[in-house]
């Protein structure tokens, strides 16, 4: 979804939504936001709101392609920001195909739905290779959307050939149709599945129509992937999905819909703990922005970045985890929701 043509121009009223969507952020108990797709007026914009101590979020910035390749101001080398930074361009989002719904995602196999049809890639063949190649070369951290298993397939190969350094952390965005052969390869790879549990619980309804059954089998995988040694990050997808971290939690652990159908779970044997869940969300969210040394855990010396609910959710019923009501969201200490 490309938003930059909904985004107003540089100036008061781009700062005035900026600042609101934080304020919705911090309500609903997020401490960090990693920014995919971001564009020069908005990397301009959100140095100077650090900078003016307004930025209360910790935000990791990832350029929108365009930007990066056009190189028009984009810095030589990515951000190697510290425990202090509040922002920091560490990243470019690539487009590799497109979405589920659509059929845009591109599968090795045409869709069942539409036979014939394989959906569509953004890049044109040996394109998405070069891009990946020029992102390594500058040290940005790639994170790449991929939902079909031929997308994912696609930029696996990429970054194979790109011959990146041992710890780039590959993020595959959404990953959320893998052919199960390649699952090893993410692991192999050191490559990051980036996912959103609340695409499965929207997806549901009509997922195995595009697909079939056979290869729902790598459909929205969390436990194949977390059993395979693949570093997990959740995070909403917002504003495609609600940002609500519990609203995560809850399709992570139930894959069910609010009113908590199916019965079991769709594709119950994909389910997570409550603990593996809020691991995703927490560590693994900081070790796919590379802030694992001081953010992601409560322990000594690291950040005192926090958000408290009202009562103990892991005493919760799942439907009360979905609607638990955020106490206080603390950032570096500072409690910055409620104001």
């Amino acid at each position: 979804m490309d938003l930059m043509p909904l985004l107003p121009p540089p100036g008061p009223e781009l700062r005035r939504r900026l600042l609101l969507a934080q304020d919705h952020a911090l309500a609903r108990g997020l401490v960090g936001v990693h920014e995919m797709g971001v564009s020069p007026a908005v990397d301009r914009l959100l140095r100077e709101l650090a900078a003016e101590g307004l930025l209360k979020l910790r935000m990791v910035g990832y350029a929108d392609e365009g930007w990066f390749r056009r190189g028009d101001g984009v810095p030589d080398l990515a951000d190697r920001p510290g425990p202090g930074d509040r922002y920091a361009l560490q990243g470019v989002k690539i487009y590799v195909d497109g979405a589920l719904g659509s059929r845009g995602a591109a599968l090795l196999q045409p869709y069942s739905d539409r036979p014939g049809h394989t959906g569509m890639f953004q890049h044109e063949p040996g394109e998405l290779a070069t891009v990946v190649t020029q992102a390594v070369a500058h040290q940005y951290q790639v994170a790449a959307h991929a939902i079909g298993d031929a997308g994912i397939r696609a930029v696996l190969e990429a970054m194979a050939g790109a011959r990146p350094p041992a710890d780039h952390r590959l993020r595959v965005e959404h990953a959320q149709i893998v052919d199960l052969a390649d699952i090893p390869r993410f692991a192999e790879l050191g490559a990051i599945a980036s996912m959103q549990p609340t695409h499965a619980t929207s997806d549901m309804p009509w997922a195995e129509q595009r697909v079939g059954a056979q290869r729902l089998a790598g459909a929205y995988a969390w436990r194949r992937f977390l059993d395979a040694e693949v570093p997990l990050a959740f995070g909403s997808d917002f504003p495609v999905e609600e940002v609500e971290p519990t609203f995560g939690l809850y399709s992570a652990i139930t894959r069910q819909d609010p009113q908590g159908n199916p019965p079991g779970g769709w594709l119950p044997d994909q389910r997570l703990t409550l603990d593996e869940a809020l691991a995703a969300f927490t560590r693994g969210a900081a070790y796919a922005s590379r802030r694992e040394p001081w953010a992601g855990t409560l322990a000594p010396g690291m950040l005192a970045d926090l958000t408290c609910f009202t009562g103990d959710i892991f005493k919760m019923a799942p439907l009360e985890l979905r609607t638990a009501a955020i106490r206080a969201t603390i950032v570096g200490g500072e409690v910055v929701a409620p104001k």
